[in-house]
């Protein structure tokens, strides 16, 4: 069985999405802001978790993800299968002879390694992801704008001269007639 980085990116994400869906649905960009992932990147990856089942999408203002089933009933595996394109038969690259002959040689060792694999990842919850996160200290209402929220800032108003009739640049000067400004 081969992770990808694919499949890691999904699971953290959903840990994210699990973190922070309390009230309202999770916009992408906001994930995608403190993941450090881009945007267009996890609309791959939840769209295959969308068809999967696990996560429901709203659209519109004040829209995006919310977990499909509970944190609890989601395993690790679950989502690592639908993200990743796994198929039961991991020698499918090989030669026919070549495949055969692993397969007749530590076939065994492979498949009794990748069922525990999945055995774990099974016993793995999303709920227990989260818990691992708020003990480390993460907390939910940690959100990052994204940059098209970000508050603009007003500039400062610049102070009048105090001096009238005097020119505030060069080109100014350059307006006044030369007998003026001797």
């Amino acid at each position: 069985m081969r992770i990808t980085t694919r499949g890691q990116l999904a699971v953290s994400a959903m840990t994210d999405l699990a973190l922070r869906q309390k009230m309202r649905p999770v916009a992408l960009s906001t994930i995608s802001a403190r993941q450090g992932t881009s945007l267009s990147y996890l609309e791959q990856l939840f769209s295959a978790l969308r068809r999967a089942g696990l996560v429901d999408s709203t659209r519109g203002p004040g829209g995006g993800y919310t977990l499909a089933r509970r944190a609890d009933q989601v395993s690790v595996a679950e989502i690592i299968l639908a993200v990743e394109n796994l198929k039961a038969d991991e020698l499918q690259n090989m030669g026919v002879t070549q495949a055969a002959q692993v397969k007749s040689m530590t076939g065994e060792l492979w498949s009794t390694f990748n069922s525990r694999v999945m055995e774990y990842l099974q016993s793995v919850t999303l709920q227990d992801l989260v818990a691992e996160q708020l003990a480390k200290g993460v907390a939910p209402d940690d959100v990052v704008a994204p940059a098209a929220a970000k508050p603009k800032l007003t500039p400062k108003p610049r102070p009048l001269m105090a001096r009238v009739g005097v020119p505030n640049s060069v080109f100014a000067l350059g307006s006044i007639p030369l007998l003026q400004r001797r």
